[in-house]
């Protein structure tokens, strides 16, 4: 299964590093990275596949909106299919 996971809030040092060890320690691996700080906010959209996770979609969006939390910015889980669904013109 292929996920979108959005950041966003202050740019801070060890942003992507606290993501990425999330996602690592959890088996999910990237596949795609888009990151961008524009006046002093930090917005990254990673594509990750969590099919080797031993997380289900939902403990993993709370996993990653808890990390959120804990580090100050909003992070987000969406599936594949309606992130695409939504965006679709």
């Amino acid at each position: 299964m292929k996920a979108i996971i959005t950041v966003l809030g202050p740019d801070k040092v060890g942003i992507i590093a606290a993501v990425c060890v999330y996602l690592s320690n959890n088996g999910i691996n990237i596949l795609d990275l888009s990151q961008t700080i524009v006046g002093g906010f930090f917005n990254m959209l990673m594509i990750a596949d969590f099919t080797h996770s031993p997380l289900g979609f939902d403990e993993a969006a709370a996993g990653l909106a808890r990390l959120g939390r804990e580090i100050g910015l909003e992070i987000k889980l969406q599936r594949e299919d309606i992130f695409n669904s939504m965006h679709r013109i």
